[in-house]
Parts: structure tokens; C-alpha cells; sequence
């Protein structure tokens, strides 16, 4: 806390003598009398440490441990650390259910059922790869105490991982966006942003009054924060307040994140886009903005309109003379769009054209979730866990427990299990509109076709981020 000044962690109208850190530390221990509860979702050493070392009185803090594992090795693994930290006088708690039914929503719904939790004012959260700083709790907590009609506080991942190859460099660059735009403004100017389902604390009363965590789609994090929105609580971003965490590195990992990241949305914009519109608790603008800019546009039609136009539109418009697309239109404007975009990772300018190649072919996943979303198709509750490093770490670390383990598959098992059939449909789709616009056409679109060719071959052989 000694590097901390006091325009970090405290509110301005909340200081009392900026002279006084530690009495202004001390008049917030005398407002918050009621434990707060830091639920962890399947983690092990790394998050269970940095949690149980969170800088806050420890007869207000339960760490609370909610593992859905169905490993019976890694649950002993857990719970062996859990004992282990409880041996230290930590106050922490080890909970497994016996299903998965609601996955992290059901989850965290038990968890708040605990009886102890009745005590609690405040719960923060952080998934499996997340390790908060000790000072974490002491820069969060003063703005939910200050400022009553703030339900969230939000803070900013930092990635420990993003130089591990370049399938996270680019990751970097997407979500980089995401919290320097997207979160940002929305705190600003409407105070809403979707909570990113971790690094946060939440008002507990908030999260009674929206109706608590409810698991009708596979972002129940957004599902709440739009309801709790809708109830007229506000929401804080803090930019400078950061958590680490990792990054999937496989593309497989990568796919199944970003299905559910897209379908999730689009299934709950079906499901509250009416919600939205009768509310009566929030202005006008404010429901423009979750309903159009929010949920519409940055959820729905982004993806759409990037993978229409530059996938499907403008290839075809190369075997149809007679439809041309001004060059201004296809690339000058996409261009200055997408380089504005990339302003949160200066550090990764050098990878904006293959950032752009990459993200067209992830807009035909994101697509194709969204369109499942909409019309609640068979995937649209799909829950598959997103596989990190560490995950394969630690299972690893649980491999080492058993025994007459198999060996690895023969490696043309894994060359076909790493085969994306669609990714390379569209390859032979573009490279044929490619060398068409090569003999034929006048505008030179074979360059960006034959190079997005390359891009959806790469993907579609499954050479894209860590090799396992």
C-alpha cells in the first residue's frame, strides 16, 4: 500500500485528510462490518494464494472456493490447498456440487446460498486464472462504499501470457479495444458495461434485487449486469485497476471461447430485447444505447457485416462485372476503421494486417454463434471450458498421479483432430474468386483474396497459436 497514493484507491468526496491514508483505511474498516465473500471458480495454487492473500481484515474476508470439477484428483488437489491455507488461519472454504447443472451461474448461485453469506455486503469474483494483487480489495471496495447506487466495480485483466505466440498477441489487441473503448465509455457516458464475468465486485443487494445469477444463456455475467442495469444501478470501470490473468493460446480453446462469447449475447438480446424496451426505471438513451449500440451492433451485426462483406460480398463481386464495390468503400474506410481499433496495443501495430486477416475469419465463427443465438439452435447453450495453459498445467500435475497412463495419440490422429473443415471450404471459395479477379478483373482485389486464402488455410490446417 505504500506506493499507492490516495487518488487511487480512495474516491475524491471520500477523503478526509489525504495527510491520513491510514485513518481514512481506518474509517472504511469501521463502515464495512460485514465479511466479504471472494468466490473462486476452479481454480488451484496460483488464484487460491493471490486470493488468500488479498490486504483485508480477516475476520471480514471468506474466501470461497467453488470447484465443478469432475476429476476426482484435482478435487483432492483443491481441497488438500484449501486445508492448507485454512492451516494459516485463512478463512477459506472449499465447495463442490454434484453436478454441473447451470454451470458457472448454478455455481455461483449455491454459492451465495451458504449461510454465512447472509453476513456479507460485497462478493468479488474471479475465475480459475485470475490472481488479484493484495491491494486489490482497498482500491475497489471505497467506491462501492462511497457511492450506494454503484452496483459494479470493474477492473482490467492484465494478460501474463500475450507474448506466448501470436494467436495471443492478437487476442491482446481485440480485448485491448474492448477495455479502452467498449468499457470505458460505457462507465462514462451511461455507466453500463457488460460485467466480464470475473475481476469485480459486486454489491450483493444489487445482485438480489436483479433476480440473482441466472443460467438462461452461457453469459450469465452480461444477463446480470443488463438486469441489474434495468433496475437503475450504476457501474464503474476502473482502468488502472488490474487483475492478472491468461490467455487461451490453442485455437481450439480460442473457437469455443469465441463461440460463446457470440452466441450468448445474441440469445440474450432475444430474450430481453422487449424487457428492455418496457423498463420503466431507466431513460430513454440509455435503453438506445444497450438496446442499439450495446447489444445490436458491437454483439450482433459487427460480426455479420464483416464477414459478409469481405467473405462472401466482395469475392463474389469479382465473378459479377457488373457490381463494383469502390475501392474507398473496400478499403481505404475499413482500413482507417480498423487502425483507430488497434489504438489499445500500440506495441502490436506491426501485426495489423494479419490481426485484420485473422479476425475475418473468426467474424465466420462469430457469425454463424450469433446466427445459433438468435434462433436458440442446438448449440446455444453450449458450455465448453476454455483450456489454458495452466488448465493443461495442472492437469498435467494430476497426470503425474495416476498410473498405466496411454500414451500420446499417433500424431496423424492429431493433424486430423486439428482439421477445420469450414475454414478451408472458404479457402478454396476465396482462392477461386482470387485467381478469377487475377486474369479478369482491374481493381487488384486478388492480393487481399489470395492473402485471406492463406489466412483461412492456416486456420483450417489448425497451425494457429500453441501446438499441444
Amino acid at each position: 500500500m505504500a506506493e499507492d497514493s490516495t487518488k487511487i484507491f480512495i474516491p475524491e468526496s471520500f477523503q478526509v485528510n489525504r495527510e491520513d491514508i491510514a485513518g481514512q483505511i481506518g474509517l472504511i474498516w469501521e463502515l464495512i462490518k460485514q465479511p466479504l465473500i471472494v468466490p473462486l471458480l476452479q481454480v488451484y495454487k496460483l488464484s487460491i494464494g493471490a486470493a488468500c492473500g488479498l490486504s483485508w481484515p480477516s475476520d471480514r474476508l471468506v474466501i470461497q472456493v467453488l470447484d465443478d470439477s469432475t476429476d476426482p484428483v484435482i478435487r483432492q488437489m483443491v481441497e488438500l490447498e484449501c486445508q492448507r491455507w485454512a492451516s494459516k488461519g485463512i478463512n477459506v472454504t472449499f465447495q463442490i456440487r454434484e453436478n454441473r447443472v447451470g454451470y458457472k451461474a448454478g455455481a455461483l448461485k449455491e454459492g451465495l446460498k451458504r449461510s454465512y453469506v447472509k453476513q456479507c455486503e460485497y462478493v468479488a469474483i474471479f475465475d480459475a486464472d485470475f490472481q488479484p494483487e493484495p491491494g486489490f480489495l482497498k482500491r475497489a471496495i471505497p467506491f462501492l462504499v462511497h457511492n450506494p447506487e454503484i452496483a459494479l466495480v470493474q477492473a482490467r485483466w492484465r494478460f501474463v501470457n500475450s507474448n506466448e505466440c501470436l494467436l495471443t498477441r492478437m487476442q491482446e489487441m481485440s480485448l485491448d479495444y474492448h477495455f479502452t473503448v467498449e468499457q470505458e465509455v460505457g462507465s462514462s457516458t451511461h455507466a453500463f458495461f457488460g460485467f466480464n464475468g470475473t475481476a469485480g465486485v459486486w454489491r450483493i443487494a444489487a445482485i438480489n434485487e436483479a433476480g440473482g445469477w441466472k443460467d438462461r444463456t452461457t453469459v450469465e455475467d452480461m444477463d446480470l449486469a443488463v438486469r441489474a442495469s434495468l433496475r437503475g444501478w450504476k457501474f464503474l470501470y476502473l482502468d488502472d485497476l488490474q487483475v492478472k490473468s491468461e490467455l487461451p493460446s490453442t485455437f481450439n480453446a480460442f473457437r469455443f471461447q469465441q463461440h460463446r462469447w457470440s452466441c450468448g449475447p445474441a440469445n440474450l438480446f432475444r430474450k430481453m430485447a422487449m424487457e428492455i424496451v418496457r423498463n420503466k426505471k431507466v431513460r430513454f438513451w440509455k435503453k438506445v444505447y444497450v438496446i442499439y449500440s450495446f447489444f445490436f451492433v458491437r454483439k450482433i451485426i459487427a460480426h455479420m457485416i464483416t464477414f459478409f462483406f469481405y467473405c462472401v460480398v466482395l469475392p463474389l463481386t469479382i465473378l459479377v462485372p457488373e457490381v463494383e464495390v469502390p475501392i474507398w468503400g473496400a478499403v481505404y474506410i475499413p482500413s482507417i476503421i480498423t487502425i483507430l481499433n488497434s489504438v489499445g496495443t500500440p506495441r502490436s501495430i506491426h501485426l495489423l494486417f494479419y490481426w485484420i486477416l485473422f479476425e475475418n475469419v473468426m467474424s465466420l465463427h462469430r457469425t454463424k454463434a450469433s446466427f445459433i443465438g438468435l434462433f436458440e439452435a442446438g448449440r446455444a447453450n453450449e458450455w465448453v471450458v476454455t483450456e489454458k495453459l495452466g488448465d493443461a498445467l495442472k492437469n498435467k500435475d494430476a497426470a503425474k498421479n495416476k498410473t498405466n497412463q496411454k500414451s500420446a495419440k499417433k500424431l496423424r490422429f492429431k493433424f486430423i483432430e486439428r482439421i477445420n473443415s469450414l475454414e478451408l471450404g472458404f479457402a478454396a471459395f476465396l482462392f477461386v474468386c482470387g485467381c478469377y479477379d487475377y486474369v479478369h478483373g482491374t481493381n487488384n482485389y486478388f492480393v487481399y483474396l489470395f492473402l485471406q486464402t492463406v489466412t483461412f488455410t492456416i486456420t483450417g490446417f489448425g497451425y494457429v497459436g500453441t501446438i499441444i
